[in-house]
């Protein structure tokens, strides 16, 4: 496997703590259930300060975990992208440390199989074709899995998370059970996701019922979407559950329709990979020994739990 021979090579630098510090327009909000979580995420979302305490430092190595991981790796690359809202990965006011519950959990899993990481920044949309290239060994980026991406990708989960959507409190709209309901509609979401081929696949709903298609816009950050939103160039927002909550929680004028459709959510690795049981089992040592439940706690998503880890499990059906 590509993997085990390509990393041990490499020069690695330790993964990036989480310190304490504000970002700006960040809070939490309240579960995917609706209701708030307990502890940090009630405290971050009063003071206006991302959640920051340490929930990964006290993790141990673990021997029977790290001793599925094939011979040689004792390090890997990180790809991470960083959309700007949490509780998905975003910078800290000092501009260069991530923070994010996608980078706590690759931190505390790296923890447990005693691997060092060496992260790399890069767009959504860049990750998952490039982990089958070698350029990348793990991707995070609360990436669903999906029918289409198993075909070339294979996952671990870590939660449960999907689609939504979330509009200006001044839509009629209250609740979106069919995509029908969007037609003629501006909708933003992110660029490469499963949002935009879900919009995308879908837009024939309008045509076929005789109504004028929504139009499907991009974008690559997060703050382009809200402000898109938010001066009314869109009318709607479909993106993940736990994002949307996070993001009217802490921007006035915005409300949480629905969830659409729940799917697991991975870590990303080329198809095939031998790293996945390694992988498996640290997630269910971590959801044991409960640093995964002060994880969920700390970013306000104990919604998303899941009971075990999966590898490569059939995207989740309505």
């Amino acid at each position: 496997m590509r993997t085990s021979t390509r990393s041990h090579r490499r020069v690695f630098i330790p993964f990036a703590l989480i310190t304490s510090a504000t970002l700006l327009l960040t809070a939490c909000g309240s579960g995917p259930d609706g209701s708030g979580s307990a502890g940090t995420a009630q405290a971050a979302a009063a003071s206006g300060a991302i959640p920051t305490e340490d929930v990964v430092s006290a993790v141990r190595k673990d021997a029977k975990a790290a001793a599925l991981l094939p011979s040689g790796v004792s390090g890997l690359t990180l790809a991470v992208s960083v959309g700007g809202t949490p509780p998905g990965t975003s910078y800290l006011d000092d501009g260069k440390t991530l923070a994010g519950q996608d980078i706590d959990f690759a931190q505390a899993v790296a923890k447990v199989l005693g691997l060092r990481l060496r992260t790399e920044q890069a767009s959504f949309e860049a990750i998952l074709p490039a982990l089958d290239s070698g350029k990348y060994d793990v991707g995070i980026g609360n990436f669903g899995v999906t029918t289409e991406r198993l075909r070339t990708i294979d996952f671990v989960t870590y939660i449960n998370d999907g689609q939504g959507f979330a509009t200006r409190e001044d839509s009629e709209l209250t609740k979106v059970t069919d995509l029908k309901q969007l037609c003629g509609l501006n909708i933003a979401t992110g660029a490469g996701t499963t949002f935009e081929a879900t919009l995308e696949d879908n837009k024939h709903v309008c045509t076929d019922a005789g109504k004028k298609a929504y139009e499907v816009q991009t974008y690559s950050e997060q703050g382009a979407i809200w402000s898109s939103v938010q001066q009314g160039r869109s009318d709607v927002v479909m993106s993940t559950i736990n994002g949307l909550r996070y993001a009217v929680a802490q921007q006035e004028g915005l409300k949480f329709l629905n969830e659409f459709h729940r799917l697991d959510v991975g870590f990303a690795f080329e198809k095939g990979t031998k790293l996945a049981p390694a992988f498996r089992a640290a997630v269910d040592r971590l959801i044991a020994d409960g640093t995964y439940a002060r994880i969920l706690d700390k970013w306000g998503t104990t919604g998303s739990a899941i009971e075990k880890s999966q590898i490569s499990p059939p995207e989740l059906k309505d």
